[in-house]
Formats: structure tokens, sequence, C-alpha cells
């Protein structure tokens, strides 16, 4: 038996490419062709490394050359594919270690005061820090820092451009607050508020820091979700009060991190509003909402109990101001949160040493 390449090319106008409705000798795919007695190799050049019909139609190509030249043909397993190289997408916050996302089951348990003193103690102890603020319907993070009508400036570099985070106390800021008044409402619907969010991530100039604290909104969401899915979350931080409505709502929060799907670690639950200190009384604790709920429930649950903030009129005033509390290192309060940031540098360390790094979440829908 003998033949040609253009035998093989004229049995190889039969194989037709689903998407382009046109041939492979027509398309240019056959590719290093060559006969060798009864054997023929070749490869099949595609256009996109991720083509769906790529084994479809090397399966096509020996059926059509068996049909045209007879099944003696050696073809099977002699076909190639060239097809060019993935171009990698570019790596999210690549100067970033540790992503550390302090989230609460629901609203007013003073998440964001807790997030805010959180990255102030971490800087504090001499890392390099940044804040998003990530709650996007209820921006507080300009408030608390006094930075409110400050615009971020921006920067183009590689055809990219970048948004340079705020600084204030040392530390690099971020929230959709910087971009719209303080007294208008976000009314917006999921998709708006995740493009704005994942901008300020991929788009953030945040350079390489130690620490990247994000104030999540309350509850569990589409922000949530938007979250893990465009960065790794080394871990997540579960804010509550010690009130037993707040504690049913932190075992949800808790169950969407380390559920299957998500699975990103939870470092612990700090207890906030655990009691209450007249500035009169300094040694006298009233528990308000009752008292250890969240040391129970960690207990319970077989996580640790980062810290314990009690209710000072001081927080309040300090949020306000824009000066949190953890500035004054020397105070009851600056002090209970330089132990829960060294704390989290502990957990954070030991996550890190146990665990493998944590991977962007695909969520897909079947």
């Amino acid at each position: 038996m003998s033949f040609t390449k253009e035998d093989v090319l004229e049995a190889l106008k039969r194989v037709v490419h689903p998407e382009s409705r046109k041939n492979v000798v027509e398309l240019d795919m056959v590719e290093n062709l060559t006969i060798d007695g009864n054997e023929i190799r070749f490869a099949l050049k595609f256009g996109r490394p991720n083509d769906p019909f790529i084994q479809s139609m090397k399966k096509s190509c020996v059926s059509a050359i068996e049909a045209k030249l007879g099944e003696d043909v050696k073809v099977r397993g002699n076909i190639g594919t060239i097809v060019p190289e993935l171009r990698k997408s570019p790596e999210i916050l690549p100067g970033v270690k540790n992503i550390i996302a302090v989230a609460s089951g629901k609203g007013g348990v003073g998440k964001s005061t807790v997030a805010t003193n959180l990255a102030v103690a971490l800087h504090n102890a001499g890392y390099k820090v940044g804040l998003l603020d990530a709650d996007v319907y209820g921006p507080s993070v300009p408030k608390m820092f006094q930075v409110e009508g400050v615009q971020p400036s921006g920067k183009s570099s590689e055809g990219t451009d970048w948004i340079i985070p705020v600084e204030k106390y040392g530390i690099k800021l971020l929230s959709v607050g910087f971009f719209v008044k303080p007294e208008d409402a976000l009314v917006w619907r999921g998709p708006m508020a995740t493009s704005a969010l994942k901008q300020l991530i991929t788009q953030g100039d945040w350079g390489e820091l130690d620490y990247l604290v994000l104030d999540m909104p309350p509850g569990t969401g589409d922000v949530h979700l938007t979250i893990v899915q465009e960065v790794p979350v080394t871990g997540a931080i579960i804010v509550s009060t010690p009130q037993e409505v707040a504690l049913a709502d932190v075992i949800k929060g808790i169950s969407m991190f380390t559920g299957e799907r998500i699975n990103v670690p939870v470092l612990g639950l700090v207890e906030n509003m655990s009691w209450f200190t007249p500035a009169e009384l300094p040694d006298n604790k009233y528990y308000i909402f009752g008292k250890d709920g969240c040391l129970k429930l960690a207990d319970r649950m077989g996580l640790e109990l980062l810290g314990q903030i009690p209710i000072v009129e001081g927080i309040c005033e300090s949020g306000d101001k824009g000066t949190p509390v953890a500035l004054e290192v020397d105070t009851p309060l600056g002090k209970a949160f330089a132990k829960l940031a060294e704390r989290v540098s502990a957990v954070t360390d030991l996550r890190n040493k146990n665990q493998a790094p944590t991977k962007k979440v695909e969520i897909t829908t079947r």
C-alpha cells in the first residue's frame, strides 16, 4: 500500500472544526505531516490551549484517514497537538504575606472597631499592615481614621491603572468610602458592590505587607464569596458579643468559612463588649450582655478565644474622632488590643506552619 501527503490531506478535508465550520486543511491546522510506509504522523495546531474539541477532532482525523486509506494505515497514537502557551493570570497581592478577614455573623457587634484597632496594634508590633474596608454598604474606615473626604491618588504602570492607598498612622487604607460622599447612601445591587470591591483588591497598590486586614460586611453573602474567590484568605476572625442571639449568628459565619466549598481556616473568636467598666470605677466589671459567651462557644467548637474587649466609653469616642484606641499603647484598651494582635500573629504563624497556603476558591454551578 502506498499513498501520498495529498491523499492524507484529502482525507482530512472531511474533518471540520465545530466552531468555525471549516475543515482542518482549510484552517491550516495540519503541521509536520510525515509518511513512513503505512505509518502517518502529524500534529493538529489549535488556536487556544483550552479548545474543547482537541480530543474529539483527533479521533475524527483517525476515522477519516482509516475510512479513506484503509484500516491497515497506522495513525492511531501518531497525532500530536500544538497549542499556544497558556498565559498565567497576574498574581493578586503578590507582596502580601497574610490576608486576615475580620467578620461577624450579624451587625452591631463592633467588627469594624476590632478590625481597625487590630490593624493599628499589628502596626505597633512592628508589622507592615494594610486595611481594606470590604464593608461596601456601610464603609466606616474613613471616619475611624479621620480621612473622610480624602481621595486616593492613582498611577499607571505597564498598561494598568493602580489605586494608591491612603496612609494614616502607618497603615495603608482603601475603602469604597473614599469614592462617595459620607452623607450619600450606597444603594447598590450585588454585582455593582462586588465589582467595586474587586477593583480595590486587584488594582490597589498595596506593595509589601505582613498583614492585610479585611473589614468584612456583617452576615454572609455576595461580598464574602467575592473575597474568597479573588484572594487566598489566610484565615478568618469572627467577632461577636457574649449574648446568645449574637452567638447563634457566629455559628453561621464559622460554617460559611469552614464549609467544604470555601475551606478558609477560622483562626479564632474575638468577644467584643465583654463587660462594662466605668471610668470612675476601673476595677469593676459589669457583664451587660452575659459572661463568657464566646469563651464557651469557642470551647464547644474547638476554636481559640483570641481576646475579650470591654465596653469603655473611650472606644466610641476615639472611633468618632478618628483616633483608634490602640494608638494609646499604655491604656487598658491599648494593652487589650496589643494582646489581641500578639495572639493573632501567633495563631497565624501556627496556621502557616501546619497547613498549606489557602487557595482562591473556585465556585462552580452544576
